[in-house]
């Protein structure tokens, strides 16, 4: 059974699919499993057992019956993706079986989404369960341990580590600010060794934090941000102690690794897209009435949701695990 799998673009979008996808591996006798989609969201499937092939679709329209051609027929295809591109693509796939996801299903979680999704395309009932990003460990934890260090800090420290991550790809007005981040990891610096985290877009946010920690006389921290690609900045999050993030890929990823996570969320709805099914997870928000607007940039010009939230809610959330 030879099944053709186009995954969503984003990160999170992708970590949120994979229960869907391990009911469809189920469904299926021995299938023989294609992916296709961007960059990001191949690296966290690439592993499944059950997939033989993975192609990365390039974004040009030109592209899209070339790519189709090459990847030959299949019995089934399955696109989580909605858009006019999309929709196009499937077209020129050679297949008898072809489902495709649509925004119609409400009230619900993304992961619940993505499995009606399946289940509606299958007439099935599968349960929606745990994430699953197929992670292969390269590194044991204590290689992870020793090579964490900055000049000031002795490579035999053993401290827990805390990831941060202040970045979010959708926009601004999901970012919290760099100063919060830097007095959370200062008053939790005695207890835990920092790693900072983001992507090449993310480097000023990092190096702000980086700037304040330096100022409040923190040294043990690393800043990682735009020097990692994607399955070594899955495999430092896979080590991780507790990771505090907002609403983004990562903590997606984080999710599925079961790392003890306190998310902030400030214009999108965390009914849709909390942590799934991550038994140490806490939502940080302030619950007001223009939340949750779903805009990249706060449309009232004040980001009331982010800057009303203090390092102390965040630490107290962390305190909160302990209990």
């Amino acid at each position: 059974m030879k099944i053709l799998i186009e995954l969503p673009t984003w990160l999170g979008d992708c970590v949120m699919t994979t229960p869907a996808i391990e009911n469809i591996a189920n469904y299926y006798n021995n299938p023989k499993i294609t992916i296709i989609g961007s960059l990001a969201s191949v690296e966290v499937l690439k592993n499944h057992p059950k997939v033989v092939r993975t192609d990365v679709l390039k974004k040009t329209y030109l592209s899209l019956y070339k790519t189709a051609k090459d990847l030959g027929e299949f019995d089934v295809f399955f696109s989580f993706r909605s858009s006019f591109r999309s929709r196009l693509f499937k077209f020129f796939i050679l297949s008898n079986n072809k489902y495709q996801f649509k925004n119609k299903y409400r009230n619900c979680h993304q992961v619940e989404k993505y499995n009606n999704f399946i289940n509606d395309s299958l007439n099935a009932n599968f349960l929606a369960d745990k994430l699953n990003i197929c992670l292969i460990s390269k590194k044991n934890k204590s290689t992870v341990v020793e090579n964490f260090h900055t000049e000031e800090l002795s490579i035999k420290d053993s401290k827990p580590t805390l990831g941060l991550n202040p970045g979010a790809t959708y926009g601004s007005a999901k970012r919290w600010y760099p100063q919060q981040f830097a007095k959370v990891a200062a008053e939790l610096s005695n207890k835990y060794n920092i790693l900072i985290f983001g992507g090449p877009d993310e480097i000023d946010i990092a190096n702000d934090i980086e700037k304040y920690l330096i100022e409040m006389g923190v040294t043990n921290y690393q800043n990682l941000a735009g020097r990692t690609i994607l399955d070594e900045f899955m495999e430092y999050i896979s080590h991780l102690n507790l990771f505090i993030t907002g609403d983004s890929g990562p903590m997606h990823v984080a999710a599925s690794l079961q790392v003890p996570t306190v998310a902030i969320f400030g214009p999108t709805d965390d009914k849709e897209t909390s942590q799934w099914m991550n038994k140490k997870s806490i939502v940080i928000k302030k619950d007001l009435d223009c939340q949750p607007c779903m805009k990249r940039t706060c449309p009232l010009g004040h980001h009331n949701c982010m800057k009303l939230i203090e390092a102390t809610d965040v630490l107290n959330a962390v305190n909160s695990f302990k209990r």
